[in-house]
């Protein structure tokens, strides 16, 4: 080749061997390309300083070769504010989505805007991937919307029988059930649980059903004087705590829908002179990093979001790729510090 030839993916599959087609599946991280073969192409690639010409590639395939990440909040005061547990997923989404040859586009969305038309029509992206969404209520129109008129999604949330479109989420049940247990082996026989455990928040729900489940089971009763409803925030946290407090039911132990909710509550339980574990187990749910610098840390249900982010990912290609996927639910992993 002459020194100043440009470098196309047919030289590339005249060296390694192998069809055009081919060098193309490997260049952008397609499975179906064995991994001896993609690393081959790879290595010539690297070699001859080849670059993929993606605004061509997707020209030809009519695709934008590009994954759309919409956060959402839509209940809370700060408009910039995303969960915590939201933002470590993001790297490990990157991470994935760069792997398999996506480029990420991420926005913040309010369940008040036309997101879900927004996205199809400009076809800014090939797919979609959700976290979050406020008020499940009124975020389910959206996703039957968007099922409606064909739109390539996966989502983040709760893995049921009533769940629209294609779900990957935490087994919440079991989470429930791991703590409840973890606060029943302390000795603890009088456990709350702070969080909106109604259908509009489906994974609050089914924490709690789990945490009531493993109480029955162990003979301790269920006071509904000792649920008190919170967003995934702090200071709902810390305001549920409070009333819980003034309620003047005795409790012993308090199992948080999320750890947000734990940090306002151990806020509370301080300022109230209760101390944490003495007086009050405490446990969360996510595993966010600031649980860990706690006094004391806190123990809490810990939600695989290193295998979520890239479950999510690939999900979502199978199906712009036309493949089989179905809802997939990971396993949540008890994480025993201090609290409890």
């Amino acid at each position: 080749m002459a020194v100043n030839e440009k470098i196309t993916s047919f030289d590339i599959a005249t060296l390694a061997g192998v069809s055009q087609p081919t060098v193309s599946r490997a260049l952008r991280g397609d499975p179906t390309v064995s991994e001896g073969t993609r690393k081959r192409i790879e290595a010539i690639a690297r070699q001859l300083n080849y670059a993929v010409d993606k605004n061509a590639s997707s020209l030809r395939r009519g695709k934008s070769n590009t994954l759309a990440l919409l956060f959402f909040e839509d209940l809370l005061p700060d408009e910039s504010w995303i969960n915590p547990f939201f933002l470590s997923m993001l790297g490990p989404i990157l991470q994935t989505c760069a792997k398999r040859g996506y480029d990420l586009l991420t926005s913040f969305q309010q369940l008040s805007t036309d997101w879900h038309v927004d996205y199809e029509d400009s076809r800014k992206a090939d797919g979609i991937i959700l976290l979050g969404y406020g008020n499940y209520e009124i975020y389910r129109v959206r996703l039957e919307q968007l099922i409606a008129q064909g739109t390539h999604f996966v989502r983040w949330g709760s893995v049921d029988d009533h769940a629209l479109g294609m779900t990957i989420g935490c087994d919440n049940r079991q989470g429930g059930r791991d703590a409840g247990r973890r606060l029943i082996q302390r000795g603890c026989r009088a456990i709350a649980f702070l969080g909106d455990a109604s259908d509009r928040y489906p994974e609050f729900r089914d924490r709690y059903a789990g945490l009531v489940q493993v109480m029955t089971e162990a003979g301790l009763p269920v006071d509904s004087r000792l649920h008190v409803d919170a967003l995934s925030i702090e200071h709902s946290g810390h305001e549920a705590a409070r009333r819980l407090i003034a309620g003047g039911v005795p409790f012993d132990a308090i199992f948080a829908g999320s750890d947000l909710i734990a940090i306002g509550a151990m806020r509370a339980l301080d300022e109230a002179g209760m101390a944490v574990p003495g007086d009050v187990a405490l446990i969360g749910f996510d595993d966010i990093p600031a649980v860990s610098l706690t006094r004391p840390p806190l123990t809490t249900v810990a939600q695989d979001y290193l295998r979520a982010g890239e479950v999510l990912v690939d999900a979502l290609i199978g199906l712009i790729q036309g493949k089989p996927v179905t809802p997939t639910l990971l396993a949540p992993r008890l994480i025993t510090r201090m609290t409890a």
